[in-house]
């Protein structure tokens, strides 16, 4: 917003700081003055003023805050009327009591409307103000000088007196900027007694507006609930100085002031005379949550204790807080004990606790002023108790060449249907796409992957750990998880295809990762939920607790994302996973003796899998062997060579000692008690 120094310093006659000082010193105390240009008689400020800071987006809020910094006098607001004609008061009635705690009206006859001039033209251009009529800019100039909307009306395009009431589904108003709406039940407008004249807090109606020939005026100034005039906003895309102000926070003592400050203006400009006292209509449950809010107690102590030591040494003084306070607006009441109660100024909605008034201290007295000092500290950083597994699965990943990937925390209400059956949603959530916490990482990995895949990055391995959530919006579950992702391209292996290459690279990392933890069994079960591909997925179990799953993502999800290669996926539940120890490393010689390799050659039903094989050789309990492993496994979709429904495993077993050379007579024994164990699973030795 522009701002004129010319004008500030009306407000301040007994500053002495130059121009580029007073923007410096603003910009301090956290009213941003982002650019200082020359203007006649003075400067023009280009300032970026914080959404919270509604009271310092005019004239003379921002001249508050300098007679705060300055510790000098600020000239109080007044406006000198005339006597008012006689006359019955202008009727008003406010139906809608919870939207509208305040609302004043003051009638104005005779008056001749035409273009600006003087003093108020003046300025208006050196703001790029565009002037409309006189009785229109007199509004303007009031908002752009103290802050608070108002508004003017044709009286005689008025059907009887103001009603302030919720709009009627389905009722149409057009408006100053010439579109039509069409209003809901949701709109809180200014009516007479026959028609919507206003949106409310938003912007006049174009039947009663202010024209060349217009005679008598009715001047309005309100206080409207933030958020209707919110909802009202956005749900007509309209976003106007008016609703810019209302919505955050207008000043509920404001109106009157206001009112009265334009009518001067229009009886300077427009001539005219006053008929009738002005009406103010005050709903008393408004002004308790707004103008009259309950005293906040304030020790100097706290003070002291949140902001620290300043560059001079002295610290914060009592005096300094109650000179920055009441400059400020606010009302203190000793009340012993270093301690005081604080009246908060209506213009501050901001203000709410103990800690905002410390804010606004420090603020005022400038960040910059005070030393620079580590917070005191009792006590050593302590680690988390799950932190070295953690660290442990962290570096098991990026070491099979995984990259850590965070995603968003919320997801749409589809995805946590199709990947979790339903999640917590969001009670004021951004967006539709965003409007529920996460049941699972599935949903946030997948966009990751196909963001890759749409910047033609075909490879891509990426991994996220992170919370999932459950329950209720009253009663919110959270649950540690990881997830796992790839696609893009596999070399075959002896025991794999180019095409089953991805499927076993995963199956291998969820493997490699329950390594790190001591268990007794990993399992996996030819078991799909619903996100994975019907007999490409598996569910993870370790000592016969499920910890997640693990296969191809889905035709379905694949075909709606449009996702054109395979995507592979898993995600396992890291707080069972962790409530398992860590494996200790073991280091052994190597040993001296030379090692045996002995191949076994099997036939196996399809049903037989290599757990039950690998677990049915390592109970014999063979000290001098090695784990098994599969060198080759084949199946001969036409059945000569290897039987329909079976397949051929080329199994090798390494026996060695570290202490003595082994015997043939040993190994035969060995060998043939694992031929004994794999005959008893069903299989059958090759020729």
């Amino acid at each position: 917003m522009k701002i004129l120094s010319a004008w500030l310093r009306e407000f301040l006659p007994a500053i002495s700081a130059d121009d580029r000082q007073l923007a410096d010193d603003l910009t301090l105390r956290g009213i941003a003055v982002e650019g200082v240009f020359n203007v006649d008689g003075g400067s023009l400020y280009e300032m970026d003023i914080t959404t919270n800071r509604v009271d310092a987006m005019n004239h003379y809020g921002i001249a508050r805050e300098a007679a705060t910094i300055y510790n000098v006098a600020l000239k109080p607001l007044s406006a000198t009327l005339p006597k008012a004609i006689a006359a019955k008061p202008y009727p008003v009635k406010i139906d809608a009591p919870e939207l509208c705690g305040r609302f004043t009206a003051q009638v104005i006859r005779n008056v001749k409307i035409g273009q600006s001039t003087g003093k108020l033209a003046e300025k208006f251009a050196q703001l790029e103000q565009k002037p409309i009529f006189n009785a229109v800019d007199a509004s303007n100039y009031v908002l752009l000088g103290m802050g608070h909307p108002t508004h003017a009306f044709d009286l005689d395009k008025l059907e009887g007196g103001i009603v302030v009431r919720r709009a009627n589904k389905g009722e149409k108003l057009k408006l100053l900027d010439g579109t039509e709406r069409v209003l809901e039940a949701d709109d809180l407008v200014v009516a007479d007694e026959k028609k919507a004249v206003a949106l409310a807090g938003v912007m006049g109606g174009w039947d009663t507006m202010i024209t060349a020939e217009t005679k008598n005026i009715l001047v309005e100034a309100a206080w409207f609930d933030q958020a209707s005039i919110r909802r009202s906003s956005r749900r007509h895309g309209l976003h106007t100085d008016a609703s810019h102000r209302f919505e955050r926070g207008a000043d509920f003592n404001a109106a009157p002031l206001a009112n009265a400050l334009v009518c001067e203006l229009i009886l300077a400009a427009c001539g005219g005379e006053l008929h009738g006292e002005m009406v103010d209509v005050v709903i008393a449950e408004a002004a308790k949550k707004t103008a009259n809010r309950a005293a906040v107690s304030l020790s100097v102590a706290e003070v002291r204790r949140h902001l620290g030591a300043t560059v001079d040494g002295k610290g914060i003084a009592a005096e300094i807080i109650e000179q920055y306070l009441t400059a400020l607006g606010c009302s203190l009441q000793p009340t012993g004990d270093g301690a005081y109660a604080v009246t908060l100024p209506s213009w501050r909605l901001d203000l709410e606790r103990e800690i905002d008034l410390i804010e606004e201290i420090a603020r005022v007295y400038g960040y910059n002023r005070f030393a620079n000092t580590f917070p005191a500290f009792a006590g050593a950083v302590q680690e988390l108790p799950w932190e070295p597994k953690h660290a442990a699965v962290r570096r098991k990943l990026q070491a099979l060449g995984f990259n850590e990937a965070v995603s968003s925390t919320f997801c749409s209400a589809e995805e946590a249907t199709n990947f979790s059956g339903g999640g917590v949603p969001m009670g004021n959530p951004l967006s539709e796409e965003a409007g529920m916490l996460r049941p699972s990482l599935l949903p946030g990995m997948i966009t990751m992957l196909e963001y890759n895949l749409n910047r033609d990055i075909a490879d891509v391995a990426l991994y996220e750990s992170g919370t999932v959530f459950s329950g209720s919006t009253a009663h919110v579950s959270e649950r540690q998880m990881i997830c796992l992702g790839t696609t893009g391209a596999a070399s075959a292996t002896a025991l794999s295809s180019a095409d089953n290459a991805l499927f076993y690279e995963m199956k291998g990392a969820v493997e490699l990762l329950a390594s790190i933890f001591t268990h007794s069994q990993l399992s996996f079960t030819a078991q799909s939920p619903a996100w994975l591909e019907p007999g490409r997925g598996a569910q993870v179990s370790v000592d016969g607790v499920a910890i997640g799953w693990f296969g191809q993502l889905s035709g379905a999800e694949a075909q709606r994302r449009k996702l054109k290669q395979a995507v592979y996926l898993c995600e396992l539940d890291l707080q069972k996973l962790y409530a398992l120890p860590l494996r200790q490393p073991v280091s052994r010689e190597v040993s001296r003796f030379p090692a045996v390799e002995r191949d076994f050659s099997f036939f196996f039903a399809d049903s037989i899998h290599w757990e039950k094989i690998s677990g049915a050789v390592a109970s014999l309990g063979i000290a001098e062997m090695s784990s098994p492993q599969p060198i080759e496994i084949f199946r001969d979709a036409k059945g000569k060579s290897v039987p329909a429904g079976e397949y051929s495993l080329l199994l090798r077993v390494v026996f060695q000692s570290p202490e003595r050379t082994l015997r043939d007579e040993e190994i035969s024994t060995w060998c043939g008690q694992i031929v004994t164990a794999l005959t008893a699973l069903g299989g059958r030795m090759r020729a």
